[in-house]
């Protein structure tokens, strides 16, 4: 289905090209009640972790079948997953260390968490097998430390050394007194940065208050893509309310003392495709029936809008196809969908 949303810039409208993805995905069940993480490796293949059940299985949609990721023995709170081609790369929290594995389920390597890193895991890994690290601030025992900013860390494939590569803005903090005293917290629904790496090494980094989308090459050169267009949702009483439900009731005073931003960020996660487009899952508002995600072509400016509807939410991508999660009373489903492309080109005014 294509309709059409309206872009401004200073000198003309563009009218937007909006797609909307079919409605028949192939679907396979899990157990879990929260949404998990996935990467694609080939085809109709991907690896899904649960931090909930402390799981990895892969998930072939070819086939209809799910299995246990190599030996489970080898990881003990798998938190996330990114892939070369075929080759699956698991980091683990509780272990302390990432895993490589290969498309047989052969463990190929272990690694430690670098020192360098202080604690942080590895997000992904370029062609060339340089890791890239997201190192957050010190918080220190109120969180001040959390008003500085976090980096992208970029390290040698056999981790000896490490450079930054970008800088992420700060978190949105408020300074708040409760029961424990004075602390800084991060005020809920205002949004971080998102980034990732591209095959070839060019970074994208999405940032959330200047709403636009910039990439280094491995080079270092960098090109900033205009200010996209976006609406502004305020943050309700609805939305709070929702938020606070989220917490056993035990906790639920604690989270009351959290402080809020007035507004929705204007995105609230992004993923790219394996040819550079960025995908920004936009904020929407609590009764909406669909999620919207501006593709935001290689060069930042926006080519088009995705729309997905009901309550699933894209996990992975990967060449033509995408992974939603969709959590229902049952658990949650995993759905594969052809990724829709504009059939024409919008006019412009």
């Amino acid at each position: 289905v294509l309709a059409g949303v309206v872009a401004c810039t200073p000198s003309r409208q563009v009218i937007v090209p909006e797609v909307t993805f079919g409605d028949t995905p192939d679907t396979v069940l899990t157990r879990y009640s929260a949404v998990p993480a996935a990467a694609w490796t080939g085809e109709e293949r991907w690896v899904v972790v649960s931090p909930e059940y402390e799981e990895a299985i892969r998930v072939d949609f070819a086939t209809g079948t799910t299995s246990v990721l190599g030996d489970a023995a080898a990881y003990r709170n798998p938190v996330g997953v990114f892939s070369v081609a075929d080759t699956v790369f698991l980091t683990d929290w509780g272990l302390r260390r990432f895993t490589v594995w290969g498309s047989d389920d052969r463990l190929l390597a272990t690694y430690p968490v670098p020192d360098e890193t202080r604690g942080a895991l590895p997000r992904v890994r370029d062609a060339a097998g340089q890791y890239y690290f997201e190192v957050s601030p010190a918080p220190g025992r109120t969180g001040a430390g959390n008003r500085d900013s976090a980096a992208v860390v970029r390290s040698t494939p056999d981790l000896a050394r490490f450079d930054t590569v970008a800088r992420l803005a700060p978190l949105d903090i408020a300074e708040v007194f409760g029961q424990a005293g004075r602390r800084f917290e991060r005020r809920v629904f205002s949004g971080t940065d998102r980034w990732g790496v591209l095959p070839d090494g060019t970074l994208w980094h999405a940032q959330v208050r200047r709403n636009r989308v910039i990439r280094y090459t491995p080079q270092g050169e960098r090109t900033r893509g205009p200010a996209l267009p976006d609406p502004v949702y305020e943050v309700t009483l609805a939305d709070k309310e929702y938020f606070l439900l989220q917490f056993p009731e035990e906790l639920r005073r604690t989270a009351e003392e959290l402080p809020f931003a007035l507004v929705k960020p204007p995105f609230e996660n992004a993923l790219a495709t394996p040819a550079g487009e960025v995908l920004l899952q936009k904020s929407r508002l609590l009764a909406d029936s669909v999620r919207r995600y501006q593709v935001v072509a290689p060069d930042g400016h926006l080519d088009h809008v995705l729309v997905l509807p009901g309550n699933g939410q894209i996990i992975a991508v990967g060449a033509g196809r995408v992974l939603v999660a969709e959590q229902h009373t049952g658990g949650v489903r995993l759905l594969q969908f052809a990724i829709p492309r504009p059939s024409e080109t919008p006019p412009t005014s």
